[in-house]
């Protein structure tokens, strides 16, 4: 017979892998049926709110007056959102697996700014306004700046103190943000597909911005699930990962290759947004626990909602105009990270 006293008795380990499948499978559904609904809303509101009959005749191939709004302007910028944020989201999350710091992401440790920073030298200076054209400085600017930062935050052993890492970060984006708008605001003729894209703007993407970009950043996304398994073992420190056979050095290279693809697409397509990488993967290993798999795969769905979510409100708080998707996402990123940073178990500097 069973103790009534001392400890409780412990769940076996088939019943708790059962729960967290059940929790994993909630959590796709829900977020597959939140990212339909934000997608829904993001073709119909707007300047000017359009009824869902008249979404839907369009999306069909009737010819109405809203063919031109949602064929054009939204199915495009919502197709946007939805790269955007599944990029980011990923990129954060490979990002926090490599440097096991939960305070990394692509925004805060200056990915972003480094990658729009070498996306306006391109656009100013050499006259590119082509995404794909673009997208090989994304991506040596993002690189460059991951680089930069793991170097001067003291990253060793796939390690760094967490507020070492994001000050570095910080310092290094907030210096080539400031290069980056000194730079559109000396020339604004020149650098005028800059002005809004630099506060991480949706506003008129269309399908030649987006499509460029989808190839690379497929193939990162891809490359990054197949790494989870050696991700998750490299988290046991250096000599166990070692030990059980993996290639730390390998490892490490290609996930730095990956988040440099993902962060600078997501750049390229939709400017500069912060706090993706960090919210998206805090909240889905809350709810689906530490595994790398299944955060990353979480996280293509739960990314992009986001970034929906910050583009609509954006859409619809002012009365005339709108709010960059960019600025939506560091009002409400902000508070998060005083959060995390007050944490005791991020405290340790």
């Amino acid at each position: 017979m069973a103790s009534t006293h001392g400890t409780p008795p412990t769940v076996p380990p088939s019943a708790a892998g059962r729960s967290t499948g059940a929790r994993l499978l909630l959590a796709a559904l829900g977020a597959v049926v939140l990212l339909v609904v934000l997608a829904a809303l993001s073709l119909l509101l707007g300047s000017r709110d359009l009824p869902p009959r008249e979404v839907w005749l369009a999306l069909s191939g009737t010819v109405t007056d809203a063919n031109s709004v949602v064929a054009t302007l939204r199915l495009p910028r919502t197709a946007a959102a939805v790269f955007a944020g599944a990029s980011f989201a990923v990129a954060g999350a490979l990002m926090q697996a490599l440097t096991r710091n939960a305070l990394a992401e692509p925004g805060l440790l200056g990915v972003n700014a480094g990658a729009a920073f070498a996306i306006a030298l391109g656009a100013g200076f050499l006259g590119i306004t082509a995404t794909g054209a673009l997208l090989p400085f994304a991506f040596l600017g993002a690189f460059a700046a991951a680089l930069l930062v793991f170097v001067i935050g003291g990253v060793t052993g796939g390690n760094a103190a967490p507020a070492r890492l994001v000050l570095t970060g910080v310092a290094l984006g907030a210096v080539l943000s400031g290069i980056t708008q000194a730079l559109v605001l000396s020339d604004p003729a020149s650098f005028t597909v800059m002005t809004a894209w630099t506060a991480g703007s949706l506003e008129g993407r269309a399908w030649g911005d987006l499509l460029p970009a989808l190839p690379p950043a497929a193939l990162a996304a891809v490359v990054a699930l197949g790494m989870a398994r050696a991700l998750n073992v490299l988290s046991l420190g250096e000599e166990s990962a070692r030990a059980l056979g993996v290639n730390t050095v390998l490892i490490r290279a290609v996930t730095l290759a990956g988040i440099t693809v993902l962060a600078g697409s997501g750049t390229a397509v939709a400017g500069p947004v912060g706090f993706v990488g960090l919210l998206v993967p805090l909240v889905v290993r809350a709810l689906v626990g530490p595994e790398l798999l299944r955060v990353l795969a979480l996280s293509l769905l739960i990314g992009p909602s986001v970034v929906l979510a910050a583009d609509i409100i954006g859409r619809l708080i002012l009365p005339n105009g709108e709010v960059p998707v960019g600025i939506v996402m560091g009002v409400v990123g902000a508070p998060v990270l005083i959060w995390l940073s007050r944490r005791r178990e991020l405290a340790k500097l």
